[in-house]
């Protein structure tokens, strides 16, 4: 008889940064039929059993998820970029989504709805995986005995140290897509020569590496970058597994698949939009130096007081609703690849033998 399991993973986004995902334990299996004789390979067998682990399924699962999610919504989400860099006196992008949008298009092509989705997918493969498999191996420490469902808190904290942990190995290649979505952008500060090739990823960052600081500037905006990222990604998992038990009818163990579309979306918006001020905060930082869109901030109070002042309340909230507007369909396709990926790991376990 099939009860309701709940959540043992959450995806995260982004943005900020951002998380991004949960992890959910597939429905309870039947129990493994044995067989009298394995007709694969020893080596099969072997890479069967690790793959098939909670931890490694969660891995390779999150990687999925994150590079489908990210590639559905490139769009959306260096519009989103580009609405979060303006201040008071640059306002090239001061229009609606739709407009945005076409301008983008008649400026750049499909390139410019792709520009910095290269490095975005590079990063977020292993930020979501990294962040997967963390999480299952933080929920370990709060579990009063293996595989036993956590409480809303328990969940909160061990979401974000995932989301600490993933952005820690990964920020570099974050703060270089922000800057490869901006830099082909018709921002008036910005200095570009007719017919001259924009510098890539690797470019960018060797020449941010030389000329701002070493290793230290690849790590700049870090600092509200976790302090978005970590309540992220904790109301994610919460919210989700809030949600999805709701979603989940009596006698089920996993809601439908347009049940778990539906509660991605919700566990998003809301994580979004609690952390957003501190996702556009990360953004400004991470071009505080950049020629022609600098802002010079000297701290995160400072950047608050100069973001208000000039651009009122309104102004920690710019991009929202292009961010909004992709947050459906982005959780919506990390949710369902991501468990589609690791169910069907999870069914790579070898039989037991006997």
């Amino acid at each position: 008889m099939s009860t309701k399991t709940s959540i043992e993973a959450v995806p995260s986004e982004g943005s900020p940064a951002r998380s991004r995902i949960a992890a959910i334990p597939p429905s309870t299996p039947d129990p493994p039929t044995p067989i009298m004789k394995s007709s694969s390979s020893p080596r099969f067998v072997t890479l069967r059993s690790y793959v098939s682990q909670p931890v490694v399924a969660a891995f390779f699962a999150g990687g999925v998820a994150g590079a489908v999610s990210r590639t559905v919504v490139s769009p959306l989400e260096r519009l989103k970029i580009l609405f979060q860099v303006q201040n008071k006196g640059r306002q090239d992008y001061k229009m609606s989504v739709h407009k945005a949008l076409m301008k983008m298009w008649r400026e750049e092509g499909f390139r410019g709805f792709m520009a910095g989705n290269g490095t975005n997918c590079i990063r977020i493969v292993p930020y979501s995986a990294v962040q997967f498999g963390s999480y299952n191996l933080y929920k370990r420490f709060f579990e009063s005995s293996p595989g036993a469902p956590l409480m809303p808190w328990p969940r909160f904290v061990c979401g974000a140290f995932a989301g600490i942990t993933s952005v820690t190995f990964t920020y570099p290649l974050d703060i270089v897509r922000t800057r490869l979505s901006i830099q082909s952008a018709s921002f008036e500060g910005l200095q570009k020569e007719a017919g001259k090739k924009l510098p890539g990823m690797w470019a960018t960052l060797i020449t941010m590496y030389k000329n701002e600081g070493g290793i230290l500037a690849l790590y700049r905006g870090i600092i509200p970058t976790v302090a978005g990222v970590a309540p992220y990604v904790g109301l994610n998992f919460m919210t989700y597994e809030a949600v999805r038990g709701y979603f989940t009818k009596e006698g089920e163990a996993n809601p439908s698949a347009w049940r778990k579309l539906g509660a991605g979306a919700i566990s998003g918006a809301v994580s979004q939009t609690c952390t957003y001020p501190l996702d556009v905060l990360r953004r400004r930082f991470q071009i505080n130096t950049m020629s022609g869109m600098g802002y010079q901030y000297k701290s995160i109070f400072d950047a608050i007081r100069i973001i208000v002042t000039q651009e009122g309340i309104k102004g920690l909230y710019k991009g929202i609703y292009p961010n909004l507007l992709k947050v459906a369909p982005s959780m919506a396709s990390s949710w369902l690849s991501f468990e589609m990926t690791r169910d069907f790991l999870y069914s790579l376990k070898s039989p037991e033998i006997v």
